[in-house]
């Protein structure tokens, strides 16, 4: 397997509609912008918000075990995939890609 180094690149919160809808969460996925997760194969680095992972987990699984052009030619690099995690208000863009082409 590959490593893949996922970078959480926009976390919107939609404070308004949180405000109206949603009960308060002590611990709502705390992933950040800028945040770069490296994993060791397809297993969720430490610290990763899990319900966020149920979501990239098929895309880092992809990568790691050496497939590509996820996107039929919609990425710059065929290596890589993005993809939004919808964690209620708080949605976030990650960016995956393949950190090296060394197998683990």
């Amino acid at each position: 397997m590959k490593r893949c180094k996922i970078t959480a690149v926009r976390k919107t919160e939609y404070k308004d509609l949180m405000e109206k809808y949603e009960n308060p969460i002590q611990h709502a996925c705390d992933i950040e912008e800028g945040q770069v997760f490296i994993t060791e194969g397809w297993k969720r680095p430490e610290g990763f918000c899990e319900s966020a992972w149920e979501s990239i987990s098929p895309f880092v699984m992809t990568l790691a075990y050496g497939g590509s052009d996820i996107y039929e030619g919609w990425m710059k690099n065929k290596n890589s995939a993005m993809i939004s995690c919808n964690d209620g208000f708080r949605p976030v863009s990650f960016y995956i890609e393949v950190l090296d082409d060394k197998i683990y």
